[in-house]
């Protein structure tokens, strides 16, 4: 009966999470792969549109340097340096444009102090350690008798923070690509039908970020559903 219950509940709540993220993944892949067959007509590389940004929004000290791997791109604010892909940083396509002013988004949140941004990084810690540990505690709590239930209640809580964190995220990445999408309109660095191009890969990267929260939130509810049944 035990085994049917997490079937049950995994089948319930995790299930459709795990055919959206494969949607949104594939998705993705599927819109930069496309246009980064699209060169822009600016010839403009993903490097130099990273900076445009940084200049509109009138940011400095930000360093821009390449870095190995695919779909790697990202800001680190520690060092505030932009790091962007192979297929990115010296490529003069639509979704390497797209991908380096989003980037640049994020560096311009984080030199204006842009408030759920700051709220994501002071809450990375707890997250790091609440995903890591929350597994042993709920495990610890599933083996041992009924009564040892505070076990799983300290999982969730410490899974609750990774949960947070992912719906923090979400604020923060659709700004950054509103900022990117609306520099790159004002500054016309891409024509409208290669805008649209851009769009449609942050978009699709967007979603990527709902799956997660969405994933996190039904496993979230599920741990719940579990803890409920134990305590009876």
């Amino acid at each position: 009966m035990g085994l049917y219950y997490y079937d049950w509940t995994y089948l319930a709540f995790m299930l459709p999470c795990l055919i959206l993220s494969m949607i949104c993944s594939a998705s993705v892949k599927s819109a930069f792969s496309k246009y980064s067959g699209v060169q822009n007509t600016r010839r403009m590389t993903g490097a130099q549109a990273a900076q445009a940004v940084l200049n509109a929004h009138g940011v400095t000290g930000v360093r821009i340097e390449p870095v190995g791997g695919s779909l790697t791109d990202h800001f680190d604010p520690r060092t505030n340096v932009i790091r962007l892909s192979e297929s990115v940083y010296n490529a003069t396509t639509v979704a390497a444009v797209g991908v380096a002013c989003h980037e640049a988004g994020h560096a311009c949140q984080h030199a204006e102090g842009y408030f759920p941004n700051k709220v994501r990084s002071a809450i990375v810690p707890v997250a790091n350690i609440g995903s890591k540990l929350s597994w042993i505690f709920l495990i610890i709590g599933m083996l041992l008798p009924a009564k040892y239930t505070f076990f799983i209640t300290i999982g969730i809580i410490m899974f609750s923070a990774s949960v947070l964190f992912t719906l923090i995220t979400l604020p923060v990445e659709f700004n950054a690509s509103s900022r990117a999408l609306k520099t790159i309109k004002d500054t016309g660095m891409l024509n409208t039908t290669e805008y649209d191009g851009a769009k449609k890969v942050l978009t699709a990267a967007a979603m990527t970020y709902v799956a997660a929260a969405a994933t996190s939130i039904m496993q979230l509810l599920r741990l719940l559903l579990i803890f409920n049944r134990r305590r009876r």
